[in-house]
């Protein structure tokens, strides 16, 4: 589907599953698109949960808003989208730049937030360096398009032994890289340079609200390092750290992703 959830944005997104399932929304990361869910979407649905998988502005098959999209501008959208479709409150799941908003959506929106699941991301904010390097990608994106960029980072998006040993899997991120919009991964770039502090809001997240912590065990990104201080952060919090997987353990392992899932859904 594909309609306008106001403030002229329009997102593309699905919605599956039973109607009086356990919502959970699914958002990607940078610079993919709803499909990279699809293991987690079947898995999901299977076990009665409603699934909410929507292409954030600028991905995908919503349009591009050129400039500069902040995370709130995401984590707005997305709580139109959940306005739209009547969802009161869901489980948050997120990867990379998804889970930032994600945590976005749980500072500017905490009462639609169920739990959280947050995927191979972190929270601090950017450093004046990354402010530098985001802005410099988004122009380089522009000028060259996604390709070179593509071709650059697939191996650090999945474990470079998945690259070689799941061609069917990286093929299909590759794709989703190279059919980005660079107007739309340009601006993204641009919001995330300003992205603020997140661990006051992880560390302020009450024991109603259930966190889980995923990580590839490879992921050069955003390493297990990385999801220990998230863990840290949130006594509550469960860390599942996925064996064989970089950056997206949800495509790379997809079993293992889900096992973890679906547990923590279970729980809470």
């Amino acid at each position: 589907m594909n309609p306008q959830i106001g403030n002229g944005v329009t997102l593309f997104f699905e919605d599956l599953g039973p109607r009086d399932g356990a919502p959970v929304i699914l958002i990607h990361g940078h610079p993919h698109r709803h499909s990279m869910w699809s293991p987690q979407t079947a898995a999901l649905t299977t076990a009665g949960y409603r699934v909410i998988t929507p292409d954030l502005r600028g991905y995908g098959q919503s349009p591009v808003l050129p400039g500069k999209t902040l995370l709130a501008d995401f984590a707005d959208d997305l709580v139109a989208l959940l306005d739209r479709l009547d969802v009161e409150q869901a489980v948050v799941v997120g990867v990379s730049m998804g889970g930032q908003i994600a945590m976005e959506m749980r500072l500017g929106h905490p009462a639609r937030v169920r739990a959280l699941v947050l995927s191979d991301t972190s929270a601090p904010p950017e450093t004046e360096d990354g402010k530098i390097l985001r802005r410099n990608l988004a122009e380089r994106l522009l000028a060259e398009g996604m390709k070179p960029y593509a071709d650059e980072v697939i191996d650090k998006m999945l474990a470079p032994y998945n690259v070689t040993g799941m061609p069917e899997a990286a093929a299909e991120v590759t794709a989703m890289m190279y059919a980005t919009d660079p107007e739309g991964a340009a601006a993204a770039l641009r919001g995330r340079a300003e992205r603020p502090d997140y661990a006051p809001v992880l560390a302020a997240l009450p024991a109603e609200v259930p966190c889980l912590i995923v990580v590839g065990r490879d992921d050069v990104y955003t390493p297990v390092a990385e999801a220990e201080s998230l863990h840290a952060l949130v006594p509550h919090s469960v860390l599942a750290v996925v064996e064989r997987a970089g950056h997206l353990p949800g495509v790379e392992q997809p079993e293992a992703f889900n096992r973890a899932l679906l547990e923590f859904l279970a729980g809470i």
